[in-house]
Parts: C-alpha cells; sequence; structure tokens
C-alpha cells in the first residue's frame, strides 16, 4: 500500500492558452488546484472494498525445493505465481499500506501483500553492479515489473540478525521501496519467552535493521511460528535497555485471506496469511488452493474503486465499515444481482469448503521450514 514505493499517474493535461479579452469583456480566473481525476462509478467496477485481501507468505526461493517446504518455491514457480496473480487483477502494495488504509490500486483491481520471511540469501543477494541478482526473489519480482508494469516491484520483508548475509542487500531493499519489518533476533517463540525477553528480541532486531538502513521505517511484524507473546500488548509498544519501539500490526502464519483494514471486524495484531509452497505437491490452505477458489468464485478479494478517499461497497454486504473510517463509507446499489465474475466475485461469495483451523498461532508445518 506502502509509504514506501507507491507511484501514480500524475501526468496533467497540457492546457491551451486562453485569448486576451477584447475590451469590456470580463474573465473568470482559472483555479490552480489539478483537477481531480475522472470518478468511476463503483457498480460498474463491482468494487467491493470490505472484502478479503490475500496476505502471501514466501520463504526461499531457490532452484530445488523438497516436497516437505511447504513455505518454498522455485524461481520459476515464483514468477508462475506472480503471472497468475497479475492475470487475475492483483497489484502489490505493503503490509504498512495495507494496515495505514492507503490502499491505492486501479479501480477494479484488487491489492495483494507479498511477505517474506527469515531474511535468507534467496530472498535477495546484490550484484557488483548494485542488482539483485536474477534468481533470487527480488530479481524474480523486479523483472517481472518491468515486463508487467502495472504489477509494482513491492513487497515487504521480515528479518532476523542474518539480513540476507549480504550488507548490501537490507540497505537496497528500503532505498527501492521495499517495507523492512520485524521478526525478532532469534527467531523467538514469543509465547516461551519472558516480557523482557520479548522486548529483547524487537527492540534489539529494530536497532539492527536501523544500523544497516537508517531511513528504514520499521512498524509491523511476523511472528516467528505465528505465536504471539502471553502479554500481547507488547506487540504494541515496548522498551529495552532505552529502545523503545511502536508497532501497527503483527502477521500470523498462513491459513487464509486477511480481513480488509475497513471492515469493523479487523485486528491489525492478528493479521492471517497464505503461505505458498512447491507447486509439485499443493497444501491445502496454501496459494494455488486459494488462488483456484478465487478462479472459481468462492471468495470475494477486495476490488478497488479506485478513489483512495472513499470506501466503496456494496449496500447489501454483511459487513460493516471500521468506526475509524466511517466518513470514507460509500456505499452503493449493485448494478444487478448474480453478476458476479472471477475477477471480482459476488460479494456474498465465500468458498464453499473454507479450512477449519484458525491462523492464529500456528506452528511452522515443519522443522526444515519454519516462519
Amino acid at each position: 500500500m506502502l509509504l514506501s514505493g507507491c507511484s501514480s499517474d500524475d501526468d496533467d493535461p497540457n492546457v491551451a492558452e486562453s485569448p486576451a479579452p477584447t475590451a469590456g469583456e470580463t474573465t473568470t480566473p482559472t483555479p490552480d488546484a489539478t483537477p481531480e481525476p475522472s470518478a468511476v462509478d463503483p457498480a460498474s467496477v463491482k468494487a467491493n472494498e470490505l472484502a478479503a485481501i490475500p496476505v502471501m507468505m514466501y520463504h526461499q526461493v531457490k532452484a530445488e525445493v523438497c516436497s516437505a517446504c511447504v513455505y518454498d518455491q522455485t524461481p520459476a514457480e515464483f514468477k508462475a505465481e506472480l503471472a497468475r496473480m497479475h492475470k487475475a487483477g492483483f497489484v502489490p502494495i505493503t503490509v504498512a499500506q495495507m494496515v495505514a488504509g492507503e490502499i491505492d490500486v486501479p479501480a477494479g483491481k484488487h491489492p495483494v501483500v507479498l511477505t517474506f520471511d527469515d531474511s535468507s540469501a534467496s530472498q535477495i543477494q546484490i550484484d557488483a553492479d548494485g542488482n539483485p541478482t536474477p534468481d533470487s526473489a527480488v530479481g524474480v519480482l523486479e523483472a517481472f515489473a518491468k515486463e508487467n508494469p502495472d504489477f509494482r516491484a513491492m513487497g515487504s520483508f521480515y528479518v532476523n540478525d542474518t539480513s540476507f548475509n549480504d550488507p548490501k542487500a537490507l540497505p537496497w531493499l528500503v532505498e527501492h521501496g521495499y517495507e523492512v519489518g520485524v521478526h525478532t533476533v532469534t527467531h523467538a517463540n514469543l509465547k516461551q519467552s519472558s516480557d523482557t525477553t520479548v522486548q529483547k528480541e524487537i527492540a534489539n532486531n529494530i536497532a539492527a535493521i536501523k544500523a544497516q538502513a537508517p531511513d528504514a521505517k520499521v512498524n509491523t511484524i511476523a511472528l516467528p511460528f505465528g505465536i504471539s507473546p502471553s502479554n500481547p500488548q507488547l506487540l504494541r509498544s515496548g522498551e529495552f535497555e532505552g529502545k523503545s519501539y511502536t508497532l501497527d500490526a503483527a502477521l500470523l502464519v498462513g491459513s487464509n485471506p486477511a480481513k480488509s483494514v475497513f471492515d469493523a471486524d479487523f485486528d491489525p495484531y492478528k493479521i492471517a496469511r497464505i503461505r505458498s509452497g512447491p507447486k509439485n505437491k499443493p497444501v491445502e490452505t496454501d496459494s494455488t488452493y486459494w488462488l483456484d477458489l478465487f478462479d472459481q468464485g468462492k471468495w470475494a478479494a477486495y476490488t478497488s474503486d479506485g478513489d483512495p478517499t472513499k470506501i466503496s461497497f456494496p449496500s447489501t454486504s454483511t459487513k460493516k465499515v471500521g468506526s475509524k473510517w466511517a466518513d470514507k463509507a460509500n456505499p452503493y446499489e449493485p448494478a444487478g444481482e448474480g453478476s458476479g465474475s472471477s475477477s471480482s466475485p459476488s460479494p456474498s461469495a465465500t468458498a464453499s469448503t473454507p479450512p477449519s483451523s484458525s491462523p492464529e498461532e500456528t506452528p511452522a508445518a515443519t522443522p526444515t521450514s519454519t516462519s
């Protein structure tokens, strides 16, 4: 969303000079304000900004992936998944943009958040020319965005003390508009940690990030193993040895799409994610599972009205706008019933067989690939 790296089309139309007035004529001053873009009828694009947002969770992107590595993909698989999301009308934003409600994507398109845990070397390495290596996750994403300019090279990276094993990687990410967030120093199980340790893990993690990239704005956390501390207040703010922190959101382990930030039921400290994995062995509730359901029109994705100043949704929606956003609410009468499509499913549609497991505090599936 973001904040970082968000671009928009700001080209103003050429203004022709008006002829000088003749004697006795008066002129009306031209306003200085730039004219607003033409409004889009939300019904025409089936806008639904109370619907779910997929937050994709990736770990390693490497040439060989074991069938049990449920969070990893090969570069070819990752590129194919980007292509699938692009074809379906998804546009990347960051976690920070999402929780701030700064979701600026074109009318009729859907926001998607690409998140990467553990700061592994496979996610980004910087070559001798100062660019991400082409087979890294960032290299694949950057190349895909160049081929498809309407699919932004944008994502959120949650780092540990390894920090990609490349001192140039984290500064490059921040400089190029990617989000960098907390994943704790030692990938700690925060529920098994004392209050002091929780604050130490978070505060020292942020300090290490800032030491490498002073301009980084670090205000979100991906919870190791998806497990919250016993004292949930420590996810919001804390302090260790004079280093204070404030966090605006916390991500869980993969399970299902997240609620819209504008939904009254949205909890920024329990944001669900969709895990990814090897495509030779799809896992129920992973990205393939949910993208298949989306293509079948069995769950409704957040569909933009193209206007970041409004929150548009069908008046028939059972969801409510959160009080924080009430002044932006823009309910509209749907154009007609039964007109859903795969790109903009009916706002009342839900998965016919959704997983029953809660996304909260889900442990990593295997010891070979932790979150």
